[in-house]
């Protein structure tokens, strides 16, 4: 036995006598991940975090050690909420600006790197330091020539985007009853019923943010939502806002709230909104600050009034989102839109496999194999039985309706897509649930 091993075991012994000694666990933690056993280090790291879960040295040591063991995601998700926090420690700093190196986001990495070695010029990294090329500002081209480009202004045509006239509708969205009816109340009775809404003096309008793994159904729900009520239907992608001369993101931003307010009853829907609406407290450029400030302006009617306008909006990472679009009166209700449950499933399927060659399927047995399957998922399992069916039709001359057992083995074939987003939702879940936002979450999850 090494000397190092000796130390566990005694500390370990130690710990058994004094269960709840938190810097004995502590130091166990530490020793662990000197000697490179992470996984070990990391169990201990958590069961301190759960005597003392506001401890910034446990956390940011937490950080390091999912780092070391090449678990990104879930060390990003400690550091982006401490690196918040004013008097985050430099190491913090430091380990964040690593890991946005390795997304590819530079310049975010080396405002984090500079803020950390502020703090203590200690903690700073000399290789790392090499690879974001900080040097002092008369040197850094790069970002001076990026300030060039944003100083040119360079008229744009205003966004064209076409109203769509939906005729999909509730009934043809597979399950999701809690969100239809979320939905209904914050949308379309008070289109159908609008005196009751005035009795109350209560407006006609707002806004719902909905997030979850991809593939779910957020966009087909907000266009069945366009649908139901027979309201124009304006879908906003990145492509449709953003430009590259300062001042035309805005002018975009604002066409688009003119037009639907314009063609009211009006969806307006923003896809991929933290894209749009990302936090300003990780933005290093103003342009991104302006954008989001002109956003907000447009949801609270600054620039006109939003009577009318329904403003649904989806992520797939809602901790992306600056917090100032959940202030009532913007994204007052934020949903989330879980995987389908088996009812929701056998639903689901039954309408992807409506008009194909059919045999007796068992839609109740096909929707409980498919446990936390999204409905993309559902779909590319009809799409590869029907593939096989295909192939075997090719061979034989002669079309074969799809059975129960096609559904089935097109099932094995594929996994879930939603278990990498729940992997990373669970630890924002965990460790950056500010106001339970995602409590939904955490019990989807039964944590």
């Amino acid at each position: 036995m090494t000397h190092g091993d000796e130390a566990i075991r005694s500390l370990r012994e130690a710990l058994k006598l004094s269960p709840d000694n938190l810097p004995l666990r502590q130091h166990l933690a530490q020793t662990l991940a000197g000697l490179g056993r992470f996984e070990e280090a990391e169990r201990e790291y958590r069961g301190a975090l759960a005597m003392a879960p506001e401890n910034q040295t446990l956390k940011i040591a937490l950080a390091e050690v999912y780092h070391l063991q090449g678990k990104s995601s879930q060390a990003l998700v400690i550091v982006e909420h401490l690196a918040k926090r004013q008097d985050a420690p430099a190491r913090a700093h430091v380990l964040y600006a690593r890991l946005l190196l390795q997304t590819g986001d530079v310049p975010g990495a080396v405002a984090q790197y500079k803020l950390g070695i502020e703090i203590d010029p200690d903690a700073g990294d000399d290789d790392l330091a090499l690879q974001l090329g900080v040097v002092p500002e008369e040197q850094a081209g790069e970002l001076f020539e990026g300030r060039v480009r944003e100083s040119w202004q360079a008229p744009s045509a205003a966004p064209n985007t076409e109203i769509e006239r939906p005729k999909i509708t509730f009934q043809d969205v597979g399950g999701m009853d809690a969100l239809k009816d979320e939905i209904g109340m914050k949308i379309i009775y008070p289109l159908k019923h609008p005196e009751m809404y005035k009795a109350y003096g209560k407006q006609i309008g707002g806004g719902i943010l909905m997030y979850g793994p991809p593939g779910c159904g957020k966009t087909y729900l907000a266009r069945a939502t366009a649908g139901e009520i027979r309201a124009g239907f304006l879908s906003v992608g990145i492509s449709d806002v953003l430009d590259m001369w300062m001042g035309n993101s805005e002018r975009n931003l604002h066409e688009l709230f003119q037009q639907a307010r314009y063609n009211k009853p009006c969806v307006l829907f923003f896809d991929e909104v933290d894209a749009l609406g990302g936090r300003r407290a990780d933005m290093t450029s103003g342009s991104g600050r302006q954008l989001i400030n002109q956003f907000l302006a447009e949801m609270d009617g600054l620039e006109g009034a939003n009577e009318g306008v329904l403003i649904l909006a989806a992520t797939n990472a809602p901790w992306h989102v600056d917090p100032a679009f959940r202030r009532p009166g913007r994204f007052d209700r934020v949903l989330f839109v879980p995987p389908p449950d088996a009812s929701a499933r056998a639903a689901i399927l039954r309408i992807h496999c409506a008009g194909k060659p059919i045999e007796s399927l068992d839609f109740d047995r096909l929707g409980k194999k498919a446990e936390g399957f999204s409905g993309a998922d559902l779909r590319a399992i009809v799409d590869v039985a029907v593939e096989g069916k295909l192939r075997e039709a090719m061979k034989l001359g002669v079309p074969k309706p799809l059975s129960t057992k096609d559904l089935l083995a097109a099932a094995k074939m594929l996994k879930p897509t939603t278990r990498e987003w729940f992997s990373t939702a669970r630890n924002y879940a965990l460790y950056s649930n500010q106001g339970g936002i995602y409590d939904d979450v955490l019990r989807y999850m039964n944590l």
